[in-house]
């Protein structure tokens, strides 16, 4: 989860991403942030996001993210 959060907070240093639950819903992960993120998460915990999986109930949260990253981590 901490390098999650690492890679959340240098995307944007001024959201508290171990409380906030909104991210999708309040637009502070636009469409760019998402490509990175994906990205990101592919480089870092050598899983990838299937396309069916990018939804908002995955991403509007950090806790959300890292249980979908788990989840797809299990199925490898």
């Amino acid at each position: 989860m901490e390098e999650l959060l690492e890679i959340l907070g240098s995307m944007h240093p001024d959201v508290d991403f171990e409380i906030c639950d909104t991210l999708m819903d309040d637009n502070i992960l636009d469409s760019y942030d998402m490509v990175e993120l994906v990205s990101e998460i592919r480089d870092t915990f050598d899983v990838k996001i299937p396309m069916e999986e990018i939804i908002p109930e995955n991403f509007n949260s950090a806790e959300a993210i890292y249980d979908l990253i788990e989840s797809l981590e299990n199925e490898a």
